[in-house]
This record gives structure tokens, sequence and C-alpha cells, in this order.
């Protein structure tokens, strides 16, 4: 499996950001990571699906949604009109996992299931067989630009481990504090995808940055 790198547009300058974007897929990132917060589930508030809807309209690179909110389920719909490919929902959020789960799926997206940093792995065992994706966080959510939690390598390995279990093709994902320092242990412990936000801005080589982090063996 290619490893992929996904920009953070919660870190884009909201006034430019077209311009951001344009220049992340210029420089060959993979997709796009959206977090849409609602100051209830997270203490902070982005965007909703009106500002989704207008990155679809510019940008044809894939839409990974990550719904940090209370009631994930009244997103679904929007989202898969909007033509999302990607839908995360955090298992702390919705009594009804597996069911709002399948319901991604019935959109035609992919879904995946986050967990944060004190959610134990098992919480996830009873419906990785209606998962695409498992995203571990590794800081609280919320709020950008925070350090990677080191412990979090210890929870990757573990959901690897769950994943070879089951036989799921699940692609465990991480988010937060990922940079040129921690990107090789994140890929080493099992992830696929890497969610890097702060750690892409003002690169010389952006995408020279983006191989590195990908772990593409000829920039390494």
């Amino acid at each position: 499996m290619k490893n992929r790198v996904a920009f953070s547009v919660l870190s884009a300058d909201f006034a430019h950001i077209a311009r951001d974007i344009g220049t992340m897929a210029r420089a060959g990132i993979d997709f796009l990571h959206l977090d849409i917060m609602d100051g209830h589930f997270v203490p902070n508030l982005t965007f909703g699906c009106n500002m989704v809807a207008a990155i679809r309209k510019c940008c044809s690179l894939p839409l990974d949604v990550h719904l940090m909110v209370d009631n994930p389920g009244d997103y679904i719909a929007p989202l898969a009109e909007i033509g999302v490919e990607i839908v995360t929902v955090h298992c702390e959020a919705d009594r009804h996992l597996d069911r709002l789960l399948q319901a991604i799926k019935k959109r035609g997206m992919k879904a995946g299931v986050a967990l944060n940093p004190a959610t134990p792995v098992v919480a996830v065992e009873n419906v990785l067989y209606a998962a695409d994706l498992v995203l571990v966080m590794s800081v609280n959510p919320g709020f950008g630009g925070q350090k990677f939690i080191p412990r979090s390598l210890e929870k990757i390995n573990a959901v690897a481990r769950l994943i070879s279990s089951q036989r799921s093709s699940a692609v465990i994902e991480v988010d937060g504090g990922i940079n040129l320092t921690t990107a090789m242990a994140v890929r080493q412990a099992g992830a696929g995808y890497l969610v890097v936000g702060s750690a892409l801005l003002g690169q010389d080589d952006l995408a020279g940055t983006i191989r590195q982090l990908r772990g593409d063996t000829a920039a390494v």
C-alpha cells in the first residue's frame, strides 16, 4: 500500500484558502483533510458543509471530512451530495456507531472511525468490519499545532494488530503533530495516511517535504 499525505485545511489561510489548496495540489499532496467542529464535541468552531462545498468547487483532490460534532448523522446526506470521498466519525460521538458507518457507505462514501487519545482500541473492535479507515488522534482534538503524543505509537501498533487479526482492509490514518521528525515512526507503527498541517507551511521545497513525509524512497 502506498503511503499518502493529506493537507489539513484547518492550517490554511482562510482569507486565501483556494490559493493554499492550489499550492498543495501542485506540490503533489494526495488529498485534503477537513475538520468540521461544532464547538460542543470539541471546544472549537470551524466550518460546516457550505465551506466543504466551496472547496469541492475549486479542487478535484479527494476530500476526507473529519466530523468532530455531537450529531454526526446529520451531516452524512449533505456531504454525500457535495461529493465527499471519505467521512470519518468519532466512536465517542454516536451510540449507534455501526448504523452510522453503514449509512456513510450506503451513500457511496468511504467510512472512517476515529479514536481520541483516551479512547481504547477495543472501542472499534466490533465495527472494524464496516470501516475503511481508522483515524488515530495523536493529539487531543479541537486545535491545530499541538505536539505529537508519544504513546500514540503504541495505539497505532495496537490498531494495526487488530486490523491484521480481523483480516480487514482498513487503513490507519494519524492526525496530530505529524512532521518530518514523527512521520517515519508513525509509518513504521502501521499508519498509511498522514494528516499534516503546520509542518507543510513555509517549506522552500514543498514537493520534497511531501515526498519525505510519504516515505518515498527517492526522497530519503
